[in-house]
């Protein structure tokens, strides 16, 4: 998924509101860590994660690859922080995330 650089920018404000929910730490990135990052962007849209000190793995890299594997955008790695974008595929959610064109 590619994302223009004003919808990065309307994303990357949105995500400066929330906390990260998302925790890579010395387990690495794992089938269940990805499935709670899918779960999440269904829910979300919009989640941020943290990696720790201990993981093995940096913010960026850890990012492309969460991202790769749950066919999502990274948005934007700061520090040891990460944003992802994905689209939810319920046609019921109301509160989407309408992106600028």
């Amino acid at each position: 998924m590619e994302l223009t650089s004003k919808q990065r920018a309307q994303l990357r404000a949105m995500a400066n509101t929330i906390d990260p929910i998302i925790t890579v730490g010395k387990g690495g990135i794992s089938d269940e860590l990805v499935k709670q990052v899918r779960d999440a962007l269904e829910a979300r849209e919009l989640i941020k994660g943290k990696v720790l000190e201990n993981a093995e793995y940096d913010a960026r890299e850890a990012c492309e690859i969460l991202a790769r594997r749950t066919a999502a955008a990274g948005v934007q790695v700061i520090g040891s922080k990460f944003v992802l974008y994905r689209p939810s595929h319920r046609k019921d959610k109301k509160d989407r995330i309408v992106l600028v064109k």
